[in-house]
């Protein structure tokens, strides 16, 4: 017997929850497998970016997240005992969201529970074992604990399972890249310094010719005094997992099983590197783990994609592994839904890996620099650098579904879609941000009039795109203070404040054309049919 599905995703940690609630919420049917019995209750990937807060308040859970972690307000770096720079984790005030910590755990728990109100759970100790594909689709075989083995049928898989991926190795794609010699020690206690809160902490101890050769890194975590600790090993201790040998080929990456870890370990590494007098108590989990940098040539084969550390691997210097795996989700998970909905352009699905794979290589190349050489190896402004590491300069110029569009400043097609302030809708006492508008929305069409007359054509435009969009598409007219646009029909607010001119740098009409991962997919000045109908039938068949 043959079980159906539109599509299969195997992996149930944050990259395969994110692919799986943007395919439910946007009406696909899919099943979620993953062969651990439950959520492991260990911080593992614990930072969130600024970036990837933005995709919540989209999908719906930000206001969850942010009432489960805390702020990250700075880093305060040490060097051979002496305090050499506190680094103020300081963004534009425009940009909504700040740096924040938050377990893994917590994050798999708020996104299940999203899921979950979209009718799909978890398929728990289920593991796909192998899989054949075709032009028409991907037939699976998947294991449960008790040894039952299911075939499934999916008109696409996606696999989300991690440095190990058995997608990965069975879709034969090349794995390139290298491993530290290094093991270290994680460790989830609670430390009685006076440091301020909020702040992580960096010491290293370096040779005479200036290499490290000790680390400590403590970053807070949700609790009282509460830190997730890494340092190096203790000659001894191994990594190594548990059972059968991995094959040749596989990663040495990941946590292994830590077994005989101790809090003195812990405390011992403290007393060589704490820049203040410290205790540690209350050991909730401890690993030693290992780390390679590695990514896959391609994204995807033929109906099958593997997403998160199944695509790349690197170290966990400043927190971009699960955030940049997440984003791979939300760029996949649209273009999946269309896909299945028949509403596609036959190469949309290519653009996936033309627009993730490059922001990969991009991220393990800057991780590995980082990890030898810390963030200061980066010779940009410190904006810059804080935006970089914050995900908000990620971008798709040159994807083949972008329209590069006409004129104007601000941010150009292909970047991310900035926040701002200060709208006012005519039935609102209070004003409203632009996220407000593409909350849970996917494409949107944002026509804006910055004088008497340039609204002129805009109910026209938007029914010619919404038509070409096949009808999923969302436009508003924004209107500057002095812009009259009697007549108008379009769902309008007014721009009172002048932020959306100064964030999107413009001033006459413009037509600016948002994605539904956030990123702009045209922008046109003046308003012109042709670019944004030409963007739309790169995405819409």
């Amino acid at each position: 017997m043959t079980d159906h599905t539109q599509v299969l995703i195997a992996g149930a940690g944050p990259v395969g929850l994110t692919a799986a609630l943007e395919l439910r919420r946007r009406g696909v049917d899919c099943r979620l497998v993953d062969r651990l019995p439950q959520r492991l209750p260990y911080a593992k990937a614990v930072g969130i970016q600024p970036r990837t807060f933005e995709i919540w308040d989209r999908v719906g859970v930000a206001r969850a997240a942010l009432d489960a972690a805390v702020p990250i307000r700075g880093q305060l770096l040490h060097v051979d005992g002496t305090e050499q720079a506190r680094v103020e984790l300081a963004l534009p005030p425009q940009v909504p969201y700040g740096f924040a910590s938050l377990p893994q755990y917590e994050t798999e728990r708020i996104l299940e529970e999203r899921l979950a109100c979209h009718g799909t759970h978890i398929e728990r100790e289920t593991e796909l074992v192998s899989f054949a594909h075709d032009a028409k689709g991907v037939t699976s075989r998947l294991r449960t604990a008790v040894g039952e083995e299911k075939e499934v049928r999916s008109e696409y898989l996606v696999g989300c399972d991690g440095a190990h991926s058995v997608v990965r190795r069975q879709l034969g794609l090349s794995f390139d890249g290298g491993a530290f010699p290094e093991e270290y020690l994680l460790a989830d206690v609670e430390l009685d310094w006076d440091l301020p809160a909020g702040y992580a902490v960096r010491s290293v101890r370096r040779t005479a010719d200036g290499a490290a050769d000790d680390l400590l890194v403590c970053i807070p975590l949700p609790g009282r005094s509460r830190y997730r600790v890494t340092t190096l090993a203790p000659p001894g201790l191994s990594g190594d997992r548990p059972g059968p040998v991995a094959q040749a080929e596989e990663p040495a990456h990941g946590l292994g099983n830590g077994e005989g870890l101790r809090i003195d370990h812990v405390q011992a590494a403290l007393a060589r590197l704490a820049p203040a007098p410290v205790t540690a108590t209350a050991l909730r989990w401890s690993s030693v783990f290992r780390v390679s940098h590695r990514i896959v040539d391609r994204y995807a084969e033929n109906r099958v994609f593997v997403a998160g550390d199944a695509a790349h691997i690197h170290p966990p210097t400043g927190a971009q592994g699960m955030n940049t795996g997440v984003q791979d989700a939300y760029n996949l998970g649209w273009k999946l839904a269309l896909a299945v909905k028949g509403l596609a352009q036959p190469r949309l699905l290519e653009s996936y890996t033309a627009e993730r794979r490059p922001v990969g290589e991009e991220v393990v190349g800057r991780t590995v620099r980082h990890a030898a050489q810390g963030v200061r190896a980066d010779r940009d402004d410190a904006t810059t650098v804080m935006m970089r590491e914050a995900q908000l300069l990620v971008s798709y110029r040159g994807s083949p579904i972008i329209e590069p569009g006409l004129g104007g400043g601000g941010p150009l097609a292909g970047e991310r879609a900035p926040d701002c302030a200060g709208l006012r809708d005519p039935l609102c006492s209070w004003p409203l941000r632009l996220f407000d508008l593409l909350r849970e929305r996917d494409h949107v069409l944002l026509l804006y009039a910055g004088a008497a007359g340039q609204a002129a054509g805009f109910d026209e435009l938007a029914a010619v795109a919404s038509n070409a969009a096949r009808g999923e598409l969302t436009c508003y007219a924004i209107l500057a203070p002095d812009a009259g646009a009697p007549g108008l029909l379009l769902p309008a607010v007014r721009d009172t404040a002048g932020e959306f001119r100064r964030a999107y740098g413009v001033e006459e009409s413009t037509a600016v054309l948002i994605r539904p991962d956030g990123h702009i997919g045209v922008r046109v000045t003046p308003v012109g049919h042709l670019d944004v109908l030409a963007c739309l039938t790169r995405v819409f068949d």
